[in-house]
């Protein structure tokens, strides 16, 4: 999928945003240089991992994807990162599946981490381990036509032949004659029809707001009228910011600041039809999809799993890395955390050690959770200590 960057956008994709000065500003962004993993000092308890040692078996399919991923020659462009080098970050992930796998009882296997890994904690909001706000995105299942009916109005487009990508994906703007400019902002592409007419519909979806989540999570599962499945994943965006829509109806007052969820913001948009497509075009990002066959993939370019894989600022923390997220508070009904996930994805709206985003997977369920979620906590990286690890 896009990469579902995500599939982040990632998003990766919150629809909500810090809403108090009072809160921790888990938006801004480490300073220059400074270190986005902090080890845990003497005097700091390291969580417990016995309680997910009984879903070892939901835990391997992922851990066995970021193992495929680190092992492949490209990966290594991308180490050393945080001090960690490509191959202390393999070998991590393959004692890791070592312990999941012949330690008889939880108490062995928290043991035996204990006893392996080093732990780190992100340097959160503040730079200084203050904490994380997770989020979640998903991929929704969304109604839908391969053409254009009454009922069927807004499109998903793939990717446009002027959208022009760096050679690691990143995106440099618009290709006009020889030079190449920033790509038109939503509310732009929208207005003027410039993608219309180009045979880039990959399906028509019957409500903008649905189109928006499509955005939002970077990736779509489109139900067609004769029951068939098109999936969409995430082929690549407009290379501009991200904004809030949960915000922007928070700021205008159209919502209370206290509550604002995915379902909150479907029936505002039912009750205030006329309105939607302002809102929708505060956001400037503008998502484009490919099809795809199986589950959406990640910014490693590896199937995301639902409830395992985590997307985070790709510039600051170690691609594939184990990781444990642990919950401190959050709403009754969201993402359950206290549980190992896997680096895989990169959150497109997340530029920040403060921020990350959970894979719920695939539904209407999903969708729900995602749109529920809003946690704080820490989020830990677990690597081998140094000296057990294999130099490069």
């Amino acid at each position: 999928m896009r990469q579902i960057t995500t599939l982040a956008l990632a998003g990766t994709l919150a629809l909500l945003a810090a809403c108090s000065s009072t809160k921790p500003d888990y938006s801004k962004e480490l300073p220059e240089g400074a270190p986005a993993l902090l080890p845990l000092g003497p005097n700091e308890k390291r969580p417990d991992f016995q309680a997910d040692f009984a879903q070892r078996d939901e835990i391997l399919p992922a851990l066995e994807q970021s193992i495929a991923w680190t092992k492949k020659k490209t990966s290594a462009k991308w180490f050393p990162i945080e001090g960690v080098s490509s191959a202390r970050a393999l070998a991590s992930l393959e004692r890791f599946r070592d312990l999941l796998t012949t330690s008889k009882t939880a108490e062995e296997f928290d043991r035996r981490i204990g006893d392996d890994f080093t732990v780190y904690k992100s340097a959160g909001w503040n730079g200084q381990g203050g904490g994380v706000l997770f989020t979640a995105y998903c991929t929704p299942i969304l109604a839908g036509s391969p053409v254009a009916t009454a009922e069927y109005r807004y499109p998903l487009y793939a990717l446009p032949p002027d959208l022009v990508k760096g050679s690691e994906g990143e995106i440099l703007g618009q290709k006009v004659g020889n030079a190449t400019q920033p790509y038109p902002v939503r509310r732009v592409i929208e207005a003027t029809g410039m993608l219309e007419k180009k045979n880039l519909e990959l399906a028509w979806l019957a409500d903008p707001v649905d189109a928006y989540i499509a955005h939002v999570n970077g990736s779509a599962f489109i139900r067609q009228p004769d029951g068939e499945m098109l999936k969409l994943g995430y082929a690549g965006k407009n290379g501009r910011e991200y904004a809030s829509l949960g915000k922007a109806l928070i700021d205008a007052k159209e919502l209370p600041k206290d509550g604002v969820n995915l379902a909150a913001i479907r029936a505002w948009a039912k009750k205030n039809p006329a309105k939607v497509q302002e809102f929708l075009n505060k956001n400037d990002s503008f998502v484009f999809f490919q099809p795809i066959e199986g589950n959406p993939h990640g910014s490693l370019n590896v199937p995301v799993t639902g409830n395992r894989s985590i997307a985070t600022d790709k510039r600051l923390f170690p691609r594939g890395a184990l990781t444990w997220a642990e919950g401190h508070a959050g709403t009754d009904y969201g993402v359950e955390l206290g549980r190992f996930l896997f680096d895989q994805d990169t959150g497109g709206a997340i530029r920040t050690a403060g921020r990350a985003d959970v894979y719920v997977g695939v539904g209407d369920e999903a969708e729900k959770i995602a749109g529920a979620t809003r946690q704080e906590g820490q989020l830990y990286y677990l690597f081998l200590k140094e000296g057990s690890a294999p130099q490069p």
